[in-house]
């Protein structure tokens, strides 16, 4: 008998519960009959071989292949056994490695890094390999098919949304990612490599002028966006310091940034001088969260919107939030503010040797730079002279 579509109608049980019947032709290809649990007759082809002395037996559906399809399905299985090769093992080791997916390495690469990780770069490395606006199409993928294409497919929509800074974080995320995945044997290659990266920004040279500057604060709305980037100006944080503020991280007239939030991993103390106070002092206290800003206890996310508005009321483009720190910095340099302690306004790690013996944190010269800056962009605002002098290290005064 030759299996096609009229042989294979005809096909009866006669009382048994599950038979097979092989084509004539082509040893090995056969179509089973067998009763369901439901009494309903199930049919399916099979490609039967002989592998290390065991019968072996590969199966699909007839309701998805016709009689020819089936036919062409099993020449490939048996021509591969004519190899020496073994398909069903082949196709039980396919269903293993679809199992891991890329969501579910995911999760064993964080719990493995989360104890080298600071707990902000975890926190960073997390979000760009679980959010799904970042990586999502690829989450449901097995980790050994997510090609080249899918990954530069994504980067692409990333530079598009959010930016090209952020397309190259969650690239060398990702990067990281596929080479943990090729030390545990998950994949052979790393597929990031090679694919598309973000044009780097060159190294950002743009400084707010003084006008900019007051444009800017002045533009600023009765909102968590505007407090953060007035707070921003006075105080020269990066953006996620303020937007993840706490009220739980203001004491006695400070704000420390702790070391889970910190970007070197070192806990930054600030003073609260009478313009920041001001600020905080009108930001509603939820009773039911610890941060200022932002909805849901994840502090402040809303930056594009928030920007975009921003720049229209103020007509100040061509900027990130990012430049107003280096803008603060450059200004305070302007006023006399000595290099070092500009760096311990910025919570900058010290190098070479200084980094090794000098651990002072300069809170004195800190507190005098910020209540010189606070001074400048009061006297921005108002159109007035500086209240108080130029400033003068500490050392300087000392020796006068």
């Amino acid at each position: 008998m030759k299996l096609d579509a009229k042989s294979v109608a005809a096909l009866k049980l006669d009382g048994k519960n599950d038979a097979i019947f092989f084509d004539d032709d082509l040893h090995g290809f056969g179509h089973r009959l067998r009763l369901g649990a439901n009494g309903k007759l199930r049919r399916s082809w099979v490609a039967q071989y002989k592998r290390t002395g065991a019968t072996r037996r590969m199966s699909q559906s007839a309701e998805k292949l016709g009689a020819e399809q089936a036919r062409g399905w099993a020449k490939k299985v048996l021509a591969k056994v004519a190899l020496g090769e073994d398909p069903q093992a082949d196709s039980r080791a396919r269903r293993d490695r679809d199992s891991l997916t890329m969501r579910s390495q995911v999760t064993e690469f964080l719990a493995a890094k989360k104890p080298e990780l600071a707990e902000r770069t975890f926190i960073e490395t997390t979000r760009y390999l679980t959010d799904p606006r970042y990586f999502g199409p690829l989450h449901k993928l097995p980790i050994d098919t997510i090609t080249r294409r899918d990954i530069a497919a994504r980067i692409v929509v990333i530079m598009r949304e959010r930016g090209n800074p952020t397309a190259a974080c969650a690239r060398g995320t990702l990067s990281s990612f596929f080479t943990w995945c090729m030390k545990m044997g998950l994949t052979e290659s790393n597929p990031t490599i090679g694919s598309v990266a973000p044009a780097g920004n060159g190294g950002r040279k743009r400084k707010l002028s003084d006008s900019e500057l007051t444009s800017v604060w002045c533009a600023c709305g009765d909102d968590d966006h505007g407090r953060i980037i007035r707070l921003l100006i006075l105080t020269a944080c990066r953006r996620a310091e303020i937007g993840d503020m706490s009220w739980s991280e203001l004491d006695d007239g400070t704000f420390t940034i702790p070391e889970a939030r910190s970007k070197n991993g070192k806990a930054h103390t600030l003073p609260v001088l009478p313009m920041m106070s001001r600020i905080i002092r009108d930001v509603p206290h939820m009773a039911f969260r610890d941060q200022l800003f932002g909805v849901r206890g994840r502090g402040f996310t809303s930056w594009a919107q928030g920007k975009t508005a921003l720049d229209e009321r103020s007509g100040v483009t061509d900027w990130t939030v990012h430049d107003i720190r280096r803008t603060v910095a450059t200004r305070m340099g302007d006023l006399g503010v000595q290099p070092h302690v500009i760096e311990a306004v910025l919570n900058h790690q010290r190098g070479g040797v200084a980094g090794i013996y000098n651990k002072s944190p300069y809170a004195n010269e800190v507190r005098a730079a910020l209540a010189l800056w606070e001074d400048h962009i009061h006297a921005l605002l108002t159109g007035g002279e500086r209240k108080i002098i130029p400033y003068v290290h500490t050392a300087t005064r000392a020796a006068t």
